[in-house]
């Protein structure tokens, strides 16, 4: 995993806990160096994951930005740049969730929703290909999808429609973009245990009249595989997705949901 003798470096977004944290600490297992990114409010829990990081005998940097302005994007990725020397790995994986009717939904709500989810993946992809571009040498750009990319779900819509959005920017960049010796792909996770999936647990169970953990049991159900999915399942994939393997794959975007979705 080196490159020209010293480490390639990643840059996750979101990656103070669950997902985000699994994938930036597997990227560091797997000798690269780190930048972890998240919101202000949890930066407590992202110097932990910058810990954990260096005490894997990998650099690390943490930068605080919102993904959704360009601004602070451009900021970030320019610090990773500057701190750990270039950016090789870019991991968007910053995102948000929602349940509601649409018929409940207001235009706040899909706005508020859309620029985490795929406005701030549009710029991580945007400021990374163009520090790539400025560096030579190609790179591995990675966003975040859903299941939710490919089938969408009643009381998800807007949520559906963003991850959906996100699979055309995938196959855009990785067709704008292969000519730099970049790749584009991103990962579907399924039902991963995770604050998220609290979160639509708990949302899901007011609308559906079910205490806490029994919508999440009742699509557990759905899985193949017989369990819930773990960020360390999610970042595996990720991990190829980041590695040499997949040199010959890009504009994919593919399910890791252990059987929830066939296609």
């Amino acid at each position: 995993m080196e490159r020209n003798g010293s480490a390639r470096v990643a840059l996750v977004t979101g990656g103070a806990r669950g997902i985000g944290r699994g994938i930036a600490l597997r990227l560091a297992a797997d000798g690269l160096d780190v930048a972890v990114n998240d919101i202000g409010a949890n930066s407590d829990q992202l110097d932990g994951v910058a810990e954990e990081i260096r005490a894997a005998g990998r650099r690390s940097a943490t930068i605080i930005a919102d993904v959704s302005q360009p601004d602070e994007v451009e900021r970030m990725v320019a610090s990773v740049a500057d701190e750990l020397g270039r950016l090789d790995v870019m991991v968007a994986n910053a995102g948000i969730a929602q349940v509601k009717p649409l018929l409940e939904v207001t235009p706040e709500d899909f706005d508020g929703l859309m620029a985490v989810n795929l406005r701030g993946v549009f710029l991580c992809y945007k400021a990374a290909a163009q520090q790539m571009i400025r560096q030579g040498g190609g790179g591995k750009i990675i966003g975040a999808a859903s299941i939710a990319a490919h089938k969408g779900f009643a009381m998800l819509g807007h949520y559906s429609a963003s991850k959906w959005a996100v699979r055309g920017l995938t196959q855009a960049a990785a067709q704008e973009w292969a000519e730099h010796g970049i790749t584009v792909n991103a990962y579907c996770p399924g039902i991963v245990g995770t604050a998220m999936w609290e979160q639509i647990d708990e949302e899901l169970g007011g609308y559906m009249g079910l205490g806490k953990g029994e919508a999440l049991e009742q699509f557990s159900q759905l899985i193949a595989l017989g369990r819930v999915e773990t960020p360390e399942d999610v970042a595996c994939f990720v991990s190829y997705l980041a590695s040499k393997d997949s040199d010959y794959m890009t504009g994919q975007s593919v399910m890791i949901d252990g059987g929830v979705l066939f296609s």
